[in-house]
């Protein structure tokens, strides 16, 4: 079962993606504003008995997908974390000792469908192909070996990047990864009931159909396990928290020269299983 949150005329919902459209759930459970609410309360099960043989409540092109959490406490992202990746900086010939992290803000993600946003003052937007974990039971100080219990959901996430902006300081990539609208999260949740839909998993991302980013799970430098265990070590995780786990190598900015995205571009983030993340690119109004 797939779940999204999505803008209709009524306003914005949450249910379950069938084939045909959107079925409307989130008007029978008000205790439960947003995703995130079910997540909390461990309700992605009740949603799917809810949703089981119902007809489409709203048919594809009636809807406009949105990120799937629509306000989470915290969305960190991991950044150079696939070997290859890694390589393309001048010290990264040998595995970091810690990963890297920065936050993003909701409001710099747009959902599947929606163009992503070219915003005037610099042309340098970058895709960045990455697996979300979403956050289902709590917890600090989370042991490597229990991590995967704390997931509730997957979901795809184009980590898109203004890359001039990430070099303006010295120690912090923040402004670069925070234009609103410069990335994409969606387009729904896939609860996570099974360790090969990480462990397993291929990673794709494709720019006008060509494959630029190609590389499975298991090659990362810090494995999810690593990343929920670290993060929850400083800050204690939540319901309904986002963690970007890391982008292949690949991305607009290490061709040369840079294939940086331009309006009329299409990106799709692939991956068996969860589904195809897919933007348009267009220049701000």
């Amino acid at each position: 079962m797939k779940f999204a949150t999505v803008s209709t005329d009524e306003g914005q919902l949450y249910g379950a993606v069938i084939e045909g459209g959107f079925v409307a759930l989130s008007k029978e459970f008000p205790e439960w504003p947003t995703l995130r609410e079910v997540i909390a309360a461990d309700g992605l099960g009740t949603l799917a008995e809810a949703a089981e043989g119902r007809a489409v409540t709203h048919p594809e092109g009636t809807f406009d997908y949105d990120i799937p959490i629509p306000s989470p406490e915290k969305i960190l992202c991991v950044g150079v974390n696939f070997p290859d990746r890694n390589a393309e900086y001048k010290d990264g010939s040998s595995q970091p000792k810690h990963m890297s992290l920065f936050p993003r803000f909701p409001s710099s993600f747009t959902g599947h469908g929606r163009p992503l946003i070219r915003p005037p003052e610099n042309h340098t937007l970058d895709y960045e192909g990455e697996v979300v974990i979403v956050i289902g039971k709590g917890g600090r100080r989370i042991a490597a070996e229990d991590a995967y219990d704390h997931i509730a959901a997957l979901s795809l996430c184009n980590e898109g990047t203004i890359r001039d902006w990430v070099r303006h300081a010295k120690f912090n990539v923040t402004q670069g990864k925070n234009w609103d609208k410069s990335g994409a999260i969606g387009p729904w949740l896939v609860p996570f009931t099974d360790a090969a839909q990480l462990d397993d998993a291929r990673i794709i991302t494709r720019v006008n159909g060509e494959v630029c980013q190609d590389d499975v799970l298991a090659r990362m430098m810090f494995p999810i396990r690593e990343e929920i265990a670290y993060i929850s070590t400083f800050t204690t995780l939540v319901p309904g928290d986002v963690i970007v786990t890391g982008t292949p190598t690949g991305a607009g900015a290490r061709f040369d020269p840079p294939k940086y995205l331009v309006p009329g571009d299409v990106v799709e983030i692939e991956v068996e299983g969860i589904g195809t993340l897919r933007n348009t690119v267009e220049d701000e109004a």
